[in-house]
């Protein structure tokens, strides 16, 4: 198992040694896993504020309902980043600067052609 142990506990995947699966309903379509031999590679897409907590592996021992708790887990903190990008007016700004630019390089050329 992948579990969640702190702050919202809850099963995030679990994997069987005949290699059934079972991805819990908060992370399907998020979670990706690849497994070769004893390794499992987990990987989380689309992070939520909401999975920010402490992940940790756990087994169950052959003819027992007991989870066996790896000791150390993986604490994940997940904070909201500002989605920054171009307003339209910042596309007018630009726009603007550009036609300034060109104009002057005009009045520049044309200037130095009268010079010759």
């Amino acid at each position: 198992y992948l579990l969640k142990t702190q702050i919202q506990p809850e099963r995030v995947l679990y994997v069987s040694s005949q290699n059934a699966s079972t991805i819990f309903p908060a992370f399907a379509n998020r979670l990706e896993y690849s497994k070769e031999e004893k390794k499992i590679v987990i990987t989380l897409h689309n992070l939520q504020k909401s999975d920010s907590d402490i992940y940790v592996c756990a087994g169950v021992l052959k003819n027992s309902s007991f989870l066996s708790v790896n000791r150390s887990g993986t604490m994940m903190l997940i904070k909201e980043v500002e989605q920054t990008g171009c307003s339209k007016s910042s596309w007018v700004i630009y726009g603007l600067t550009v036609v300034v630019a060109l104009l002057f390089s005009g009045l520049v050329c044309c200037t130095l052609y009268r010079v010759n």
